[in-house]
Parts: C-alpha cells; structure tokens; sequence
C-alpha cells in the first residue's frame, strides 16, 4: 500500500484554497466531458474500446442495450469507497465527481451519430481526445477508472507492480473484444488504448518535461560557468568520492528543459570529453530559481 499511502499523506497535507478548487473542479469536469466526447464521438460507433472499467462498461452496453453511463457509474461506484479509505476524501469526491460527469455525458452524447466512419481516424483522434480528458483528470487529483485503484490494492498482496497489473488487466479486457466485436476491432482498441497512454503521459508531465544533469569532470567550474552563462541555468556543486579510487571529486547537478538537452551535451563535450554526463526526467520541478524556457 506505499503508492496509495503516499497519495493520501500528499493529499491530506495539501490545504486548498478556494480558487484551487475551483480551478480543479472545473478541469476535472473537462476531462470528463472529453473523456465522453471521445468515446461517444470517435470510438463506440466504430466498436473500438478503450482498456480498464471503461472497456467492460462498454462491452456490458453492448450485449445488454442499456446505457453505457450507467455501467460507468455503477462499476466504478466501489473504487469510490475503496478510494476513500485508501487514499484519502480529496481523491474520492474528485474521482466521484468525474465519473458522474463522464456518465452524464456520455448518455447525453449517445443518440449524436459519431463523427466519423473512418475506423483509422476514430482510433487516433478518439485516442488523442480521451487521453487529453483522463490526463487532465489524474493533473487534478482525480481519476475515471478505478483499474489503478484496484491495481493498488493486488500489489501489496502480489510481486508485480501496479503498472504490470494494470497492462495484465487492460491485455485481457481489451483481447475480450476480439471476441465481441472482431480482431480486426481488437486491434484498433489496442492502438487507441496506446495513444490515449502516451497522450495522459503527455498531458501530466507537459510538453516541455524538465530533466536533471549530473556531470562528474574535473573541469567542474569551467562547466558550470558556462552552463550559468549560455543556458542562464543555476548549478550546484556537489561533493563526491570515487568508490574504487577513493579519489575526491565535484558533482555538478542542474535542471534543464527537454529543449536544453543537446545544447548541455554540447557543452560538456567541448569542455571535457572524458566528463561522465547522466540525464535524466523529472516529473515536477517546484522552488527556487528554475523557469521553464525555450533555447536562447
């Protein structure tokens, strides 16, 4: 229960103002709007579906002719409760308010014919739009499928993680429409199902994704100078020892933006081409004196 313990202990210190709420209320009520739109628009009407609860409320509509906003709601109305003992009030209501909103929406939007009968453009752009709306609703606090709640709860009683869980769970959903609506559909689903994934990655982390820099040279000052002069980046340095050596040796770390990459390679490579260089992704940059800039 670690991942679940460390969103409730970040929700539950988190104090809200007004204006925050607000402002997560309405996009998480956008998320799900567009979470709808994609489904109902794009991908139902061409019988591609989408992984997780969503894909079972779909595939449950589909055999019983009754509306997919009310398996929605009541498949995931348990992982509100699960949600809320695990990992926290904030999480649940936002989740709960989600999926009541995407329910809604979703009967409202059933009877409009769908906007396409491309089957190729319904994967890619129903893809496209529903992973924008989850992305926006996970940003928030929220979310609109409770396979990551349940993935949480089979991890602390399995030895795979939640993102194995999840892959097994969706594999297996998304392989059942092979069986209800054809391979070939099967096959779009999964191709939705891996834009939609790609899209929320997009949608959380932001296009221009920071990165940290851990540079080990022993021209460390002269980097660092140039680093703070040509990319107008801060360095820090730290101290560290070789283990096999023992020699003593200066670390510099820096965050940088995703555009600033090539351009610290660059650097690096023309002080030192012997420097250790490891770059890495960072998911949230918060304080200090890092502002999210293009190349200069």
């Amino acid at each position: 229960m670690e991942l679940a313990e460390q969103l409730k202990q970040k929700i539950q210190h988190r104090k809200l103002t007004k204006r925050m709420i607000a402002k997560r209320s309405f996009f998480i009520m956008l998320g799900s709007v567009l979470m709808a739109v994609g489904l109902e628009l794009f991908l139902i009407p061409n019988k591609v579906i989408d992984g997780g609860i969503t894909g079972i409320s779909i595939i449950l509509s589909h055999f019983t002719g009754m509306q997919l906003g009310l398996f929605l709601f009541l498949l995931n109305l348990p992982f509100f409760f699960i949600g809320y003992k695990q990992i926290g009030k904030t999480f649940a209501f936002s989740t709960l308010s989600g999926i009541i909103i995407l329910s809604i929406t979703t009967s409202l939007l059933h009877p409009v014919p769908g906007l396409t009968e491309d089957v190729l453009l319904a994967t890619v752009f129903g893809g496209i739009i529903l992973g924008i709306g989850v992305g926006l609703v996970i940003r928030n606090g929220g979310s609109l499928d409770g396979t990551e709640i349940l993935a949480i709860l089979f991890n602390s009683k399995s030895p795979f993680s939640v993102g194995e869980i999840i892959m097994f769970f969706n594999l297996f959903i998304l392989g059942s429409a092979g069986f209800v609506f054809g391979w070939d559909r099967a096959m779009y689903s999964l191709m939705a199902y891996f834009i939609a994934f790609k899209t929320i990655d997009v949608v959380i982390q932001g296009l221009d994704e920071s990165k940290s820099a851990w540079i080990i040279s022993e021209k460390h000052t002269e980097i660092g100078e140039i680093i703070l002069a040509r990319l107008g980046r801060g360095v820090t340095y730290l101290h560290g020892e070789g283990a096999y050596t023992g020699d003593n040796k200066k670390v510099i770390f820096c965050v940088i933006s995703r555009l600033e990459e090539a351009k610290l390679k660059s650097i690096v490579e023309e002080v030192d081409t012997s420097a250790f260089l490891a770059v890495a992704n960072i998911s949230e940059v918060r304080g200090g004196r890092f502002k999210k800039k293009g190349i200069h």
